[in-house]
């Protein structure tokens, strides 16, 4: 019996449901608890309806900053081993949501502060404004970072000779044409770096230069470990150990696209844990759409997708770049994200139709073809 139409449908709802019962599930657990820790600060109902609601706003705020970033992880899953897809999807979001989005802010803070783990953690809980302050005063070297190796992520996709679907495609043929100069992608990060650095003033100078020259060494050795790692040196281990390789790099990456996201938290929340929860509910939602992106193979059903998603980093970048002059809005940020995935999904749509008539009309021609044929030979 054929599926109609409203059966495929509703297939098609309830196996996206499948993919974000997890993150539903975390989402729940995650709003009664940010609601508890509201009411039990103050004992009052409305100071937990309050942390209710920033806790929302916060899932809302990671999420929109993370479709790229879901979309480069199935990118670079669909190539991974097995065993280091699953290591990354459990795994994976434990370091995610525990480790960028919590302990990193703490390291960030003891490294600003110059002290101990332990006293910048007591600090988070019982000083949050100072902990604010503080992680504040670091967002010009964690812009600088997070803007050089997310660069380097954006231009390293496009400056690629083997890369094979152009969206627009006057820009990423020459982009790709550039792929014979060595070290490209490189000098031009290095351009945009002294660029910024001369708009700043000279006591901002060298803590920026510092974040900008770590976002860029810290690219190229998790990218130099992944060659190293991808080695020929027997089949089983190449792909295990190019799995780790490429679990590195998608771990260093989920830490350059937080940044954004932790520090913007902090406008709404001072609070360590409530930025947690609702990062870390938004984490889950990133989660699932990786899984489902790999497992419905959407990549490759949206040919533009990947392009949306990298122009996305590449913008990301440059904002970056600008936030150590002047204060951004993250939801513009996460906004221009998805406007660019938006246009590339509906520019892969676009395609696929014109593909089916193109087919069709081959179709009806081949056919015309071969009725004279038969009426040819007929007579």
């Amino acid at each position: 019996m054929a599926l109609t139409s409203g059966d495929a449908a509703g297939d098609d709802v309830t196996s996206t449901f499948g993919y974000l019962k997890g993150a539903l599930a975390v989402t729940v657990l995650g709003l009664i608890a940010s609601f508890w820790i509201g009411y039990a600060s103050e004992g009052h109902l409305d100071d937990g309806l309050s942390f209710l609601v920033v806790g929302i706003a916060l899932a809302v705020l990671e999420i929109s900053l993370s479709f790229d970033n879901a979309i480069v992880n199935a990118n670079v899953l669909t190539g991974m081993a097995p065993i280091w897809r699953k290591r990354f999807l459990t795994w994976g979001i434990l370091i995610a949501v525990f480790g960028m989005r919590l302990i990193l802010p703490l390291a960030i803070v003891a490294v600003a502060a110059g002290i101990g783990p332990l006293t910048a953690l007591h600090m988070a809980i019982f000083a949050p404004d100072h902990y604010a302050d503080v992680l504040r005063g670091a967002h010009l070297q964690i812009a600088a970072f997070g803007g050089s190796f997310l660069m380097m992520v954006a231009l390293h996709y496009f400056i690629d000779e083997q890369k094979e679907v152009d969206w627009f495609a006057r820009l990423e043929c020459r982009l790709r044409a550039c792929a014979a100069l060595q070290g490209l992608e490189v000098a031009f990060v290095l351009i945009v770096i002294l660029g910024f650095a001369s708009m700043l003033p000279s006591d901002r100078v060298d803590g920026y230069m510092m974040g900008s020259i770590a976002g860029l060494a810290c690219y190229t050795v998790v990218r130099q470990i992944g060659k190293a790692l991808d080695g020929p040196k027997g089949a089983q281990r190449m792909a295990a150990m190019g799995g780790l390789g490429a679990f590195l790099y998608l771990e260093v990456l989920d830490a350059s696209f937080s940044f954004d996201g932790v520090v913007g938290a902090f406008a709404m929340t001072h609070d360590l844990f409530l930025i947690a929860i609702g990062l870390g509910i938004g984490a889950m939602y990133v989660r699932s759409m990786t899984v489902m992106l790999v497992e419905k193979g959407a990549l490759s059903q949206f040919r533009y997708l990947e392009h949306g998603a990298f122009y996305s980093i590449l913008v990301l970048s440059v904002i970056l770049f600008v936030e150590t002059q002047i204060d951004v809005s993250e939801m513009a940020t996460g906004g221009v994200g998805v406007l660019l995935i938006a246009a590339a999904l509906w520019s892969s749509v676009r395609h696929n139709r014109r593909e089916e008539d193109r087919h069709r009309r081959r179709g009806r021609e081949r056919a015309c073809e071969a009725g004279a044929a038969d009426q040819s030979n007929g007579s």
